[in-house]
């Protein structure tokens, strides 16, 4: 299943960049062909919906997102990390989420480039996070200080959505999983 909650954007390689700003010491900015021509790191991992469908074993091809954010140099006030989309959606993750060895900004899936309606350029996934934190269309990561609402959290979806939790929505009373970081000593 392929969902677009705002419309499916058709963007240009060559005219797509992603900035890296806010609680960061240097803003960054990159173009489709600097983060697609370096090395790229695989992961295999399911995919889980909050509506409760599941793609078992896809495989993401990308780069790790903690590769994009610390050259940037994020502040130590920073907790949040907000994906800003070209069709205007946002989603915001926890930033130890986003850090772990397992969370990525994706380029392809199953072999392939991304298509336009899976997100072409880029999606981030965050392993063990519901897909609606997979914000499609990405062009922004901005670092932030303190919780704001993304698109689906304004109407009521959980801050976090940890799939092992089922946070799916908001006043969700299960105590969180401390998450650690795979492949990491």
């Amino acid at each position: 299943m392929i969902y677009a909650a705002l419309g499916v954007p058709r963007i240009g390689q060559k005219q797509w960049r992603l900035t890296v700003d806010g609680l960061v010491q240097t803003p960054l900015e990159f173009t489709y062909d600097q983060l697609t021509s370096v090395p790229q790191d695989n992961l295999t991992r399911s995919f889980h919906c909050v509506t409760k469908w599941s793609i078992k074993d896809v495989v993401w091809e990308g780069l790790q997102l903690r590769k994009l954010l610390e050259p940037a140099g994020v502040a130590p006030e920073a907790d949040w990390l907000m994906f800003h989309c070209a069709d205007g959606y946002s989603a915001p993750v926890p930033l130890g989420d986003a850090m772990m060895d397992d969370s990525m900004l994706a380029f392809r899936l199953n072999g392939k480039p991304l298509s336009a309606e899976q997100g072409f350029p880029a999606r981030p996934f965050i392993s063990g996070l519901y897909a609606w934190k997979s914000a499609k269309w990405v062009n922004r990561m901005e670092l932030m200080s303190g919780y704001k609402d993304g698109y689906w959290e304004a109407y009521g979806y959980h801050e976090r959505a940890d799939v092992w939790e089922e946070e799916r929505f908001k006043g969700h009373s299960g105590t969180p999983v401390k998450r650690r970081a795979i492949g990491t000593a």
